[in-house]
């Protein structure tokens, strides 16, 4: 309750108090008052009532928010090896703004089934696809667990730190996803959504699908080349009789 609040919420009390006080004190018990008394106590308790009402009305809640979970995790930033520069300092940037902009304490990008990138606090398993996950890529929908710890499904996050209270995940159309561990229960707002949407639309247009258009190009390139292929059976490797 802000300090003017404080003050109109008191001056209410205090007036309905004495407004009380006043009524005990001007007879015995029983007797009749004067009109104009009593239309003085009706006023002042009016008066006292509005203040009061004045008083709830400045009030406005503010819900506190979850405190953060101490993670036992180790912190590190790896990428994968193979990445052109391009797509490497784009991962690093925007891997960087999600974890100091939004309360996210782990980050993975995943592109075909493939760890791309992790940041912030890393856990120690290995990433595994499964149910949510899938589901996701499939919806093009991002899904939020605000509370990881009630979700029967929270096994699957194996590959986050122990004890990330809350998991976001976004798609990057149906071949990826960016994977964050929130630091609080319910710690993830809209506007962080819309943030890692719109880098996630970025990175997917201007990185990701065209580094995977380049090796399929690069793959039929070397077929209309004539570049040998595998023999299909070891009878096609033997010469004739």
């Amino acid at each position: 309750m802000p300090t003017p609040a404080r003050i109109v919420l008191a001056l209410g009390v205090l007036g309905l108090a004495l407004t009380l006080l006043n009524q005990l004190l001007a007879g015995p018990p029983g007797s009749l008052l004067p009109p104009p008394l009593e239309r003085a106590s009706v006023l002042a308790s009016l008066e006292a009532v509005l203040l009061l009402l004045v008083a709830i009305l400045w009030t406005r809640a503010q819900p506190q928010p979850a405190e953060r979970v101490v993670l036992e995790a180790p912190e590190g930033f790896e990428l994968a090896a193979d990445l052109d520069d391009s797509l490497r300092q784009e991962l690093a940037w925007g891997t960087a703004m999600l974890l100091t902009a939004t309360p996210a304490a782990s980050l993975l990008v995943i592109w075909e089934g493939r760890v791309l990138a992790r940041r912030g606090r890393l856990g120690a398993e290995a990433f595994r696809d499964g149910p949510i996950s899938e589901r996701c890529r499939s919806r093009g929908r991002p899904i939020g667990l605000v509370n990881l710890a009630l979700y029967p499904g929270a096994a699957e996050f194996a590959y986050l730190p122990r004890g990330v209270p809350a998991v976001l995940l976004q798609p990057l159309g149906s071949r990826g996803l960016v994977i964050l561990g929130g630091w609080a229960p319910r710690c993830f707002s809209s506007s962080d959504e819309r943030w890692l949407e719109g880098w996630a639309e970025r990175l997917r247009t201007q990185w990701l699908e065209g580094m995977a258009a380049t090796a399929e190009a690069g793959v039929g390139d070397a077929g209309d080349r004539g570049e040998p292929a595998a023999p299909s059976s070891p009878a096609a490797q033997a010469p004739p009789p």
